[in-house]
């Protein structure tokens, strides 16, 4: 190598800053829009979740006490009603928590590398 290749190469440097400067802030504007169609993209997946929960939580709350009342007519006792209704929710609950793992855990994890694998596919 000549002692002349930094010249060269700060001779292109200086000959192509125009063309070097345009590519930065087009590779900074397509991150930007990137970030911005993931935080978008995550905003709305966020809507939907909260408002499924709360509708879910009304369903589950409403026919909760259909059934607790139910029971309670078939029982006579509000108590022994409420009270089976409470029992169910609560072996509802011990089972969601022993499955976990296969209900919500792996799901969420597959459902991730599915869609970043779908994200790498768009920008190719």
């Amino acid at each position: 190598m000549s002692p002349s290749q930094p010249d060269n190469l700060g001779g292109f440097i200086a000959e192509n800053k125009k063309l070097l400067k345009e590519y930065l802030e087009t590779r900074l504007e397509i991150y930007r829009l990137q970030s911005l169609r993931l935080f978008a993209k995550s905003a709305g997946y966020f809507a939907w979740i909260l408002l499924s929960l709360f509708l879910a939580f009304l369903f589950l709350f409403f026919g909760g006490m259909m059934v607790a009342f139910w029971f309670s007519n078939r029982l006579h006792s509000y108590v022994k009603g409420f009270g089976m209704v409470a029992l169910i929710i609560l072996v509802v609950f011990i089972l969601i928590a022993l499955f976990r793992r296969i209900l919500f855990v792996e799901p969420v994890i597959q459902s991730i590398i599915q869609g970043s694998k779908e994200e790498s596919g768009d920008d190719n």
